[in-house]
Formats: structure tokens, C-alpha cells, sequence
């Protein structure tokens, strides 16, 4: 007997499918106290691989024998080797990770949002690892992505299959917890790119201009994206409310927490900001659309099939950032955050042009949790 190989796409069917299993983590433990799978009906235990080397009779009392028993590593050879050893131990149901946590940081799940009213369709690609949200939104043959993650293969084979061109590709912000995937798409597909001005100051590439008062179309039909410039996590934010129906919050809303200021060192400049959009820009629009982040904090906030959204009058009533007065508003989105994303300095300065890391040094970059997210 052996044990199985199982690939990120596996693990998340089992996730939104709310199976049990235990999950054996063997990377160090601040590798996972910082950041780790999760689900509603997942259990851990995290033992280092280097206590493992010789085999795991000192941990064979503490992993059931009942359940399947997940082995997760930084890039999977580590759990190939713990996962032999609870074989060999006499246990069953045993697998490991494919690609380990760098494989399921990158990996994206996509789950139909709903149908646009003219035909097309709007999709959400849920980056599982990250807590990182995407959108493809297709009709009459093209299709628009926003905020997409680096590892573009995913949108390009999705267009291919339902043969749809892809036609701009836009980032609702300048993104610091990961890097864009935007100009890739623009290289290999020939996408327009658009990115708020504001935000684009400091960029070293071209792009067209995402300003409000400017909507963006694809197709014959009269479904359009709409721009409304949304500033406080960024100066530039721009929020995008696509078929009269959906908005498109980027990283300004999310649906149990709100957006943070401080990410280029503006918290104080832009925590005003940041109010206004919640409580006036946003009170001026349609409290029936549906609200779609670019991020979510917790598996609490999945549906069924992964997706993550809700109506907004929904979110102004349950969303506890939302319902702050003005000091305490300003105390939670100015002190006491949580810690900044990893990298982000260098991942900002990846989004402007000013520096190309290579692959394995982006995937380093980007490793870890959502931490855009303030929760009140």
C-alpha cells in the first residue's frame, strides 16, 4: 500500500464539500502558525519534518486512523517522506499535498457568480491559499478580467474553453499583498490594461486610464463596466459596478471586514478617505447590488461552491467595520492593525514595473495569508 497524491483542486472540492479530515503539517511552526489550510471540518497538527526524519511512532497516537489524513510541506517532498513513514506505521488513508503550500497558494478555483442580463456571464476565481478574488466577465464572445493573480495560465485556458477572447484586463488598485497578473495577460493575449491614474503615478509600463465617467464595454451588447472612484486602501481605488447589478469593491470592501489605509504609508491621509467611500460614495448606489472583493478573510465567508459575495444593504447591516463611529473608525483602520502583507513594499514596487523578480523569488513574495482586510 501506498499513499496518494492529491492536487490543490482535490483538497478544495473536499473543503467546499465540508468532508472531515486531519490535516499533518510538517513545515516550521512559524511557517504555520502564520498561515495554514483551513476549513469548517479540518483538524491540524503541525510537527516539523526534522522531528519526522526517523519516522512518527511519537505523533502515531495524535493522527486518527478513521479519517483521511492530509501531509502538507512547503513544496511536497517533505510530505512524500511523512506520508511514507504513516504508511509504513499501518496507516490507510494517507495522501500528500501536490505542490505543497506554494501549489495551493497559486491555485484558483472558478465558480460561476451569475448571467449577465443580455447574455455572458460573470465569474469568480478563488484563489484558496490566498484569500485573493478574481473576475472573468464574458458576453457576446470577449471578456473582461479584473484584478487578476500572477498565474495567468488559469483565465487564459478558461477563455480558450468557451471561446472567448480576452479584451481588457484591468486591476481595481495599485495591489501590495500580491502581484498582478495584468500585464502578463496584456503580453501573451493583447489585452488593453487599465489601472486607476492615481495609483499609476510611479508605473514604468503603459496603460489606459480607469477613470470614472469612462465605462468599458465588451461585445455588441449594452452591458457595461462602470467605473466609480472609490479611494482609502489606495488613493486611486476604483470600484466597478458591472450590468446595472454587481459591484466590484477591489480592496475598499469586503463582506465581514473593510479595506486597510495603511499599506503605503498613508493610514492618517487615507483613513478619510476610506470613510467617505463607505458611508457616501457607496450610500449613493443601489443597495440590491451584489457586492464582489477582490479579497475575503475566512472560510466562513465561502458559499457552496466557494464563491464569496452578498447584497450590499446586506453587508452595511452584518459587516461590523460598517458600523463604527467616526473615532472608532478611524482608531481601527489606523491602529492596531494586523501585520502588513509579506513583501508588500517589494510587491508594490513589482505592480509598478520597478523591479522583475524572478518566478520563484514572486512565489516567495507572495506566500502567506489576506492581510488587507480590517475587521471591527
Amino acid at each position: 500500500m501506498d499513499f496518494t497524491i492529491i492536487s490543490p483542486k482535490e483538497v478544495t472540492e473536499k473543503l467546499l464539500g465540508k468532508e472531515s479530515f486531519f490535516i499533518l503539517d510538517v513545515r516550521n511552526k512559524d511557517a504555520f502558525s502564520d498561515w495554514k489550510i483551513e476549513g469548517s471540518r479540518v483538524e491540524h497538527l503541525n510537527v516539523p519534518y526534522f522531528d519526522l526524519i526517523d519516522g512518527v511512532d511519537k505523533i502515531a497516537g495524535q493522527v486518527p486512523k478513521d479519517q483521511d489524513v492530509l501531509v502538507v510541506c512547503a513544496k511536497q517532498g517533505s510530505s512524500e517522506m511523512v506520508a511514507q513513514h504513516l504508511v509504513d506505521a499501518g496507516f490507510e488513508r494517507v495522501f500528500a499535498l501536490e505542490g505543497g503550500m506554494k501549489a495551493w497558494s497559486e491555485f484558483l478555483h472558478p465558480v460561476k457568480i451569475g448571467n449577465l442580463k443580455e447574455g455572458g456571464s460573470i465569474y469568480q476565481f478563488v484563489r484558496m491559499g490566498k484569500g485573493c478574488l478574481s473576475y472573468f466577465i464574458e458576453t457576446d464572445g470577449e471578456a473582461i478580467i479584473v484584478d487578476p493573480a500572477r498565474t495567468v495560465d488559469a483565465y487564459i485556458d478558461f477563455a480558450k474553453e468557451r471561446n472567448v477572447t480576452i479584451k481588457h484586463v484591468v486591476d481595481t488598485h495599485l495591489h501590495a499583498d500580491h502581484i498582478s497578473g495584468a500585464r502578463l495577460l496584456r503580453e501573451r493575449t493583447g489585452a488593453s490594461y487599465y489601472l486607476p491614474p492615481k495609483d499609476a503615478e510611479e508605473v514604468q509600463f503603459s496603460h489606459e486610464p480607469l477613470i470614472e465617467g469612462h465605462d468599458v464595454s465588451i461585445g455588441n451588447t449594452s452591458m457595461k463596466v462602470e467605473p466609480i472612484y472609490s479611494p482609502g486602501h489606495t488613493i486611486g481605488s476604483t470600484s466597478l459596478i458591472v450590468d446595472n447589478h454587481y459591484l466590484l469593491t477591489g480592496d475598499i470592501l469586503f463582506v465581514e471586514s473593510i479595506g486597510r489605509p495603511d499599506l503605503a504609508g498613508k493610514a492618517g491621509d487615507w483613513a478619510e478617505d476610506l470613510r467617505n467611500t463607505l458611508h457616501e460614495k457607496y450610500k449613493q448606489i443601489s443597495g440590491d447590488l451584489i457586492v464582489l472583493p477582490a479579497h475575503f478573510s475566512s472560510v466562513s465567508e465561502l458559499g457552496d461552491q466557494g464563491q464569496v459575495q452578498a447584497k450590499l444593504s446586506d453587508v452595511y447591516k452584518k459587516n461590523a467595520g460598517l458600523n463604527l463611529d467616526e473615532n472608532e473608525f478611524r482608531s481601527a483602520v489606523s491602529e492596531n492593525l494586523p501585520p502588513q502583507p509579506n513583501a508588500y513594499q517589494e510587491i508594490r514596487q513589482t505592480n509598478m514595473g520597478k523591479i522583475t523578480p524572478d518566478a520563484d523569488r514572486q512565489s516567495e513574495m507572495e506566500i502567506g495569508p489576506n492581510r488587507c482586510a480590517v475587521h471591527g
